[in-house]
């Protein structure tokens, strides 16, 4: 009977670690997909972003941009109308050009990237908007379990002003209590010039 008790006791011990350790891969591959969704999503938002300022020529007869990337953002931010929305962590904006009527109709289009509470952490929401619509046509999860705090905002020069960044990027910390804290870089290239 000692001897059996020895012996279960150690299998006892094998069996919960071999647990720990299913639950600790389980989640760090919960947070790897989530960071791999919300990165594809950020990289093709980022890129499409550019809104023009019709109502200016350029010296050189080129249409300048008007301020195409708000942060901290309500979601009637510039009177462009995405929501109702929590306030975005980062809201890009473009020309959406509906081609279904003639002549063809400019329209802004805004992605917004905000923070849901859910608990003690939050999930990081895509949502799109295209105007006149104040509707958002799409609000996705894109990260689960984000650590509340932690999600910032840089561009590769300033956000907020009318030169549009080239690249901009998100840091946020995901979350899980058997994988503990990942990382999560979010960046994108602007491909228009």
């Amino acid at each position: 009977m000692a001897l059996m008790g020895v012996v279960s006791l150690a299998l006892a011990d094998l069996v919960t670690t071999a647990l720990r350790q299913i639950s600790a891969t389980s989640d760090r591959m919960d947070m790897a997909q989530d960071a791999q969704l919300s990165a594809t999503y950020f990289a093709r938002d980022v890129a499409a972003m550019g809104l023009r300022d019709y109502g200016t020529v350029g010296l050189d007869g080129s249409q300048p941009f008007k301020q195409s990337v708000q942060l901290a953002a309500p979601f009637a931010a510039g009177g462009v109308t995405c929501g109702p929305l929590p306030d975005a962590a980062v809201r890009l904006l473009s020309d959406h050009w509906d081609t279904s009527v003639t002549p063809a109709v400019r329209r802004t289009a805004v992605v917004a990237y905000y923070l849901k509470p859910v608990g003690p952490v939050s999930e990081l929401h895509r949502a799109t908007c295209v105007g006149p619509s104040v509707t958002p046509t799409s609000d996705v999860r894109v990260a689960a379990n984000v650590k509340p705090g932690s999600l910032s905002v840089t561009c590769s020069t300033a956000c907020t002003s009318a030169a549009v960044p080239r690249n901009v990027t998100v840091r946020l910390l995901l979350t899980k209590s058997a994988a503990g804290e990942q990382e999560v870089l979010l960046s994108g290239i602007r491909r228009q010039s």
